[in-house]
Parts: structure tokens; sequence; C-alpha cells
């Protein structure tokens, strides 16, 4: 069966420029608004939106009569599936955090099916968790307990072969010296921004740092902080608003020579370049962190983000050994940063080596590279039932 794919995403949002910069799938804008607020006007508002998203989803779905839909959560899918829901057009809704938020609490009543990365989301779901595998193995069903379906968390193709050597290459790097990844998110983390800024004069005698701090004018003081030191520390800090996961040409493809796509002393610095090289990152713990991480066996202190559920993800990943936890509030701690949590958990982890590379091993054995396929294979299994109907 061949597939033709197009992405809906809200209008405004930024999945557009990402879409069009990572991928050649055409991009369609839906109106879409919050489920939840405090003021009635503003919910009488998003209400309104939501009617309009939903019209204009139902047009596109009679016009380009879609086999199956595949939602990833936020508001955007809802008038999606609404309209899916009317038209008759089957849906899968995955969950890629641990805990669902507001939209896919409600979309998982209304979908064909749920999918998620891992089985600790079935009890905030209250449905009964089916391997991808069994549910492969028997007829696509509207049983309410049999609906969710455990995937792991979809990769790109690149990070099945990360060369740790071509990794470090294109950043420059010093292949004896360990490599400490900080990021925070897509729009960066200014809490963990502060706490490294702070710790680079520690820091950087003992590892290099790829840093990736966010568009939201982090740079500025990070620099000022760099610029401060003695130059042989400033050369081992590799500071970055932003990493894309691939390079424009390459869209996340794999190379011919095995190694990952962006990377070589001439390349671009891409995202999953930065995980390949890395022997220990501090990041938050989105969604991303369940499958990024094992998939390169990357050892992480994880710092979750307070306001949304990612507690539930860091706390998954502790419990199976493959990362640590360090709250937002005690990065730095009381006293001196050097001696703070956050400080004394790096210092750990890059002076053991073993102790790291039996995280490393832990993260591995979380990793599900088959992800992706398991969720197409159940796109095709919708397909499939609803042509034989």
């Amino acid at each position: 069966m061949r597939w033709s794919v197009m992405y809906v995403g809200s209008a405004g949002g930024m999945e557009a420029d990402l879409v069009a910069r990572e991928s050649s799938l055409s991009f369609l804008p839906i109106p879409a608004a919050a489920l939840r607020g405090r003021n009635p006007l503003a919910i009488m508002r998003n209400l309104v939106t939501l009617a309009r998203g939903t019209l204009v989803a139902r047009r596109l779905i009679e016009r380009e009569r879609p086999a199956v839909i595949l939602g990833t959560g936020g508001y955007v899918c809802v008038p999606v599936f609404l309209a899916a829901r009317m038209a008759g057009t089957p849906t899968i809704i995955y969950l890629p955090d641990v805990v669902p938020g507001l939209a896919v609490r409600f979309l998982a009543h209304l979908a064909t099916l749920v999918a998620c990365s891992v089985a600790d989301s079935a009890r905030y779901l209250g449905l009964s968790p089916l391997d991808a595998d069994t549910m492969l193995s028997r007829p696509v069903r509207n049983d309410q307990r049999a609906r969710l379906v455990v995937t792991g968390y979809p990769i790109r193709p690149a990070f099945l072969h990360l060369d740790r050597r071509a990794c470090r290459a294109t950043f420059g790097l010093d292949d004896a010296t360990p490599t400490l990844l900080v990021a925070g998110g897509s729009r960066g983390s200014r809490s963990i921004n502060r706490a490294i800024a702070a710790l680079l004069p520690v820091l950087l005698p003992l590892a290099q740092v790829i840093h990736v701090c966010g568009r939201e004018g982090d740079i500025a003081f990070l620099r000022a902080a760099v610029d401060a030191l003695p130059a042989e520390l400033q050369q081992r800090y590799h500071l970055f608003e932003y990493l894309h996961s691939a390079t424009p040409a390459e869209g996340g493809a794999q190379n011919t020579m095995g190694a990952v796509p962006g990377t070589g002393r001439d390349a671009a610095p891409t995202m999953i370049a930065a995980l390949g090289a890395a022997d220990l990152a501090v990041c938050r713990s989105g969604a991303s962190t369940l499958g990024e991480l094992p998939a390169a066996g990357l050892p992480a202190i994880l710092v979750p983000y307070p306001h949304v559920h990612q507690d539930e993800n860091a706390d998954y990943l502790v419990r199976h050994g493959a990362a640590l936890k360090v709250s937002d509030a005690a990065l730095l701690g009381d006293d001196h940063p050097a001696v703070g949590p956050l400080f004394r958990n790096i210092h750990r982890l890059l002076t053991h080596p073993d102790e790291r590379r039996a995280m490393a091993e832990q993260a591995r054995a979380l990793a599900r590279p088959d992800a992706a396929h398991r969720l197409a294979s159940l796109l095709h299994a919708l397909v499939a039932r609803r042509q034989t109907a």
C-alpha cells in the first residue's frame, strides 16, 4: 500500500515552519483553541474557535478523504477528531507523555484506538494496555478495555546509526574529554540556563559542553558568562540557540555511510548529532526524552518543568535506572552553586564512568526502535479493517 501523508496543525502555531524545514509534507492549518479557562468570555471565544476548526476540518476530510488519521495530542486534534467521528474516518490518538493532558483524555473517547509510549499511561487513561504485537495479531475491535496499545516513542531512523566519533566531529569536540549536553526543550529553560551560567567555572574543567539554550534571549548572559573565563575553558563551550533535528537537505534521513546525517567537520550541527556526541545530558523531561535518550543510550539528569506533567516522564526513566532527577527549584541549592544538587550529580556521573555506562545500558534497554513501524502497522490495520467492513 502506498501512502500519501499530510500534516494538519494549528493556524498560527510553530508547526508550519518545522514541517516546511524538516519534511516534504503538505501543511494544512486548522483553527484551534484550549478547552479550558477561567474567564467565561475566553471560554466562549475558544468554543467559537473550536466550532470554526471543526467546520474547516470537516471540509478538509470531505475533500481529501483520508483513509485514517493519526493525532499526537494538542488542541488542534479536537476539531479534526470531531470531524472524523462525524465522517466515519478511523483515528488513532497517540500519547507521547506518560500522563495525558486534557485534550488527549477527551480524544481517547473519540478515537478508534489509543496508542502510547509506555504502559505506565494506562492508569491515567483508565484503559488496559496491550503491546502492539498483541493488538496486531487480533482483529481491531471496539472493546473499550483493549483499545490502548503500547507502541513506544517513534524516533528518526538516524538514531539507529549513531556514530559517536562522527557526531563529535560535527562540533569539533575532543574524543578523550567527557561531553555534557545541556538542553531545555524547544524554547529553552531559563532556570537551567542560569544554573549552567553559574556553574561554568567549575563545569568546564571537567567536561566540554554543548548547550542549546533556546531563543528567548538567554544567549546574551551565557555569552557574557563564558567570556569571563580563561581562553582554554571558553574553547570547551559550544553554545547554540536552537538545533534542528536534521539539516534541510537531509530531512532526517540516514546517509549511505551509516553515520548520522549532518555529521562531519563541515556539516551543520543537529540535535541528533548532539545526542550522539554526549556522554551525559542535563535536560527537561518532555515526551521526547522517553524515546530519544534510550535510543541514544544517553544517561541524563532530568529537571522536569514544574507546571506540566513532566515529573512522571522523569520518574519513569529514574525508576528504570536510566536517569537522575533534580527539582527545578533546587538546581543550585541554598549555598555555593558548586555544592548544589545539579553540580553534585554532574560531577558524580562525569567522574564515575562505570556508573554512567551502567545508566547508558539501562537507557538502551528501554529503547523501542520499531515504535514508528508499530504505529504505522496499526494505521494499516485500521485501513484494512475499513476496506473489508
